[in-house]
């Protein structure tokens, strides 16, 4: 496991209840956070299992030994960690990324967003998900506030990475693919494009089109915390067969995160910090 440094050993970054949210440290904490992932991306939602997922039964590549993985834990449900990790996200900073590149530029032009904006500090977030029963408020609070308090511990400039919709097939999720492209598109600055076979534009209805109320209603709950924190999306997006899902590419400038939550997480991430 890679040494963390000093500020993160041990740290709690936020609390709320019985709710805590830190980074993993140790094994047994990480092989949980995989496990938790293999239970909602390959066993929920159907994503193909390979031979060693199926024998481990974790979610795992070869970005995690590089990555930050926050974790949200219960501490009201009884040990062993297992039971008691029960959300995580994949953090890939900029740095590490200089080791083996960005996850999602195996899906976007990510290279040519970087380059074109030199001197930024890139945060990769991925690999999202919560066990079903906590799905709610409390849960997406602390994540975020984890992910706000780590891009201020490391100076981030720009957060970034893939978000996803639960299905293969465009043409379902019409209205909110088409009101990403018409009403939150990134700035040519921001911009990527999917690459590969599976790759679309997300133009599939006319702005004239889209019903703002069913463009919504199928936006993943994920993607519309993006929009809410100021986030903007490619204008072309691809199908995941592996991941049973639709990738967008999300583009979130720090400057750009609305005053709102700045004000409710606080400048410093104070705000549910233990």
């Amino acid at each position: 496991m890679v040494a963390r440094d000093k500020y993160e050993r041990d740290r709690v970054l936020g609390k709320i209840g019985g709710l805590t949210v830190a980074l993993a440290q140790t094994d047994a904490q990480l092989t949980a956070a995989f496990a938790l992932r293999f239970a909602v991306f390959h066993q929920e939602f159907g994503a193909l299992n390979d031979a060693r997922s199926l024998a481990t039964g974790q979610d795992r590549d070869r970005f995690d030994d590089l990555c930050d993985h926050l974790i949200v834990i219960d501490t009201e449900r009884p040990a062993p960690i297992e039971n008691q990790i029960v959300g995580t996200y994949r953090l890939l900073p900029h740095d590490k990324a200089l080791e083996a590149g960005f996850y999602s530029s195996q899906e976007f032009t990510v290279e040519a967003l970087v380059e074109r904006n030199p001197g930024r500090r890139f945060l990769e977030l991925g690999r999202s998900c919560v066990l079903q029963q906590y799905r709610g408020r409390r849960t997406i609070e602390l994540l975020w506030q984890g992910i706000w308090a780590y891009c201020r511990e490391h100076a981030i400039d720009v957060m970034m990475g893939c978000a996803s919709f639960g299905g293969t097939e465009p043409e379902e999720f019409a209205q909110g693919l088409s009101f990403l492209h018409h009403f939150a598109a990134s700035e040519k600055a921001w911009a990527v494009e999917a690459v590969g076979p599976t790759a679309f534009s997300t133009n599939l209805l006319s702005a004239e089109q889209v019903k703002q109320r069913a463009a919504l209603a199928e936006l993943p709950p994920l993607i519309k915390g993006y929009l809410r924190l100021g986030a903007h999306f490619a204008t072309s997006a691809l199908v995941d067969k592996a991941f049973n899902s639709i990738d967008v590419f999300v583009t979130l400038p720090i400057e750009n995160i609305s005053r709102r939550y700045i004000d409710h997480y606080g400048e410093d991430a104070r705000r549910f910090a233990a």
